[in-house]
């Protein structure tokens, strides 16, 4: 937008000066496209043709971009070529320091500020907040604790803005404690300085703490609330994440695309498909642009929902697609059913030359344990670290695990967990041992549950498919020695929960619950529809029917 404006401004025989080229140098510092160093060439090029390279914020824009782009050696060149030779110009400094943190080179950009001192250029409020920002998306504590000391020491306390970029330093690398004596500590408080504690205690999975704060708050914007319907959403609090929602729209405040990423994403953990789709219907109505973030999140949530069609419109409605928005979409297939047009789906990833991580690989993965494509699988498994760099996982082997198991290949999938070169966990040996339940294999189920117990030996499921196997082999005698076990050992099976949306409100039911207003209503229906079953000839197979409550029941 801002490049057709300067070049229709060049058009009509506009000449530009001072003001018309730092906003167009830092909007190419955003861009991450191919195109963005040859346009930023040319606009440096305009700089010097127009004589404009001796002034101070268009210089600084310049080495902003370079920096930003990861060009480190042109941006430190033009600070070098400064008449003042970079003495007594923090302005360049400050942007070769930002434009570093902008392109994530957080370490760079802590050594140009020690560089900076070392020259003898004055530091100034910008300097620290840009430099305690780095310090603290790069964890950096040591320094950022050097650079607390240095601000205290400067004179330039009291400013609420530094102030701020300390207490967030802190709150990001965890130190709470610092960061609250630092926040009790100040005279003026805005709303970042409430947010970066908030944000902090969500961080450490603290969100009661959180919430406890944010109630307190005088005033709320749209980052203070987004930080804490995110902090419920990272602790798996989904429903309350919800109702935060909720409160936020009834107090006025306009939501932003990073707040419904949080959203989305806690509708998705729910399966909460209505009230997923009345969110992007919300982002419709109030202009907020589905970017790739957003995108994605919507594609995880019609795929969680089981809406896979949805899942693939917003997928083709997406102008611009990142690694994890083909891996979205292959997942989403995958666990859908769609295994075939998964892996089609990844063949057209790495024609559009993405490349595949580890989750895209689960995702492929589980496609072809979906698909029955036990073949396709190995080869794809093989392929991970020789063909595109990606070092198998526990996860990874999981789903080799389970590709094999479902095909029956028992002893091949034992095998391969052999040759694991990391300790299988619970759920190698649990899949293991569900696949040896499916197939009646005793043998193999026995050496599973084994090392399952191990590691775990309270451990319910362990014994339920045992149980069941032995049940399936008619080893009844086996059954009633693990009943023992179980009643011997108190070991009992967590109850199972389900969640059902009707009309945008979220149900929640767990095994034998009567708790619900209408469990009447639902349990009348229950039987009615076993009714209709029996009725119908159904004749369920009970065999592996065994039911731990403290003991074990044949039906």
């Amino acid at each position: 937008m801002l490049l057709r404006a300067y070049a229709g401004m060049l058009a009509r025989g506009g000449r530009p000066n001072a003001y018309t080229f730092p906003p167009l140098l830092k909007a190419l510092a955003a861009e991450r496209g191919v195109v963005a160093p040859a346009v930023g060439g040319a606009v440096h090029a305009h700089v010097v043709k127009f004589g404009m390279e001796l002034n101070a914020h268009v210089a600084s824009s310049l080495v902003l971009m370079y920096a930003a782009r990861g060009d480190n050696l042109t941006a430190h060149a033009l600070l070098d070529a400064w008449p003042a030779r970079g003495g007594g110009t923090p302005v360049l400094w400050n942007a070769l320091i930002s434009g570093c943190k902008r392109g994530r080179q957080l370490r760079l950009s802590c050594c140009y500020f020690v560089d900076m001192v070392r020259a003898g250029v004055a530091r100034t409020p910008v300097t620290y907040i840009t430099v305690l920002s780095a310090c603290g998306k790069g964890n950096d504590i040591l320094l950022g604790m050097q650079l607390h000391k240095c601000v205290l020491e400067s004179g330039v306390l009291p400013d609420l803005k530094v102030e701020n970029a300390l207490v967030d330093m802190y709150a990001e690398c965890g130190e709470m404690e610092a960061a609250w004596e630092l926040f009790e500590g100040m005279q003026v408080r805005d709303m970042v300085s409430w947010t970066s504690v908030i944000s902090g205690f969500v961080r450490l999975g603290q969100a009661d703490r959180a919430k406890a704060l944010f109630d307190l708050m005088p005033e709320k914007d749209t980052v203070s609330w987004t930080a804490m319907i995110d902090g419920y959403v990272q602790t798996g609090r989904f429903r309350e994440a919800l109702e935060i929602f909720r409160e936020m729209q009834f107090s006025k405040v306009m939501a932003d695309e990073f707040t419904m990423v949080s959203v989305v994403t806690a509708c998705a953990q729910l399966g909460a498909l209505e009230t997923g789709e009345w969110a992007r219907v919300y982002m419709s109505r109030h202009g907020i642009k589905m970017d790739t973030f957003v995108g994605n999140a919507l594609i995880d949530m019609y795929s969680k929902c089981g809406s896979i069609e949805r899942a693939l419109n917003v997928f083709k409605e997406m102008h611009n697609r990142d690694k994890f928005t083909w891996t979205a979409i292959i997942l989403g297939l995958a666990v859908n059913g769609h295994g075939e047009q998964a892996i089609h789906m990844f063949y057209k990833m790495l024609r559009a030359f993405e490349a595949p991580d580890e989750v895209t690989f689960v995702g492929v993965l589980t496609a072809c344990t979906h698909a029955g494509l036990v073949d396709k699988g190995r080869d794809f498994f093989l392929s991970m670290v020789g063909t595109y760099g990606v070092a198998p996982n526990v996860m990874h082997y999981g789903c080799i695990i389970d590709l094999l198991g479902r095909a029956g290949k028992l002893t091949e999938a034992l095998e391969t967990i052999g040759k694991m070169p990391m300790r299988p966990n619970c759920a190698i040996w649990g899949t293991l041992l569900a696949a040896c339940r499916v197939h009646g294999n005793s043998e193999i189920g026995e050496l599973a549950a084994e090392n399952l117990l191990e590691l775990d030996p309270e451990n319910s499921m362990a014994y339920i498919l045992l149980s069941n196997l032995y049940a399936k082999s008619n080893r009844w005698e086996d059954v009633r020695r693990l009943r023992q076990v179980i009643m011997e050992k108190g070991i009992k099976k967590e109850p199972g929960c389900s969640l059902i949306e009707m009309n945008g409100t979220l149900h929640e039911f767990v095994a034998g619950d009567r708790s619900h207003p209408m469990s009447i209503e639902i349990y009348s229906k229950l039987d009615k529809v076993l009714t209709d079953l029996k009725n119908a000839g159904y004749v369920p197979d009970i065999t592996e029917s065994v039911t731990l409550r403290g003991f074990w029941l044949k039906t």
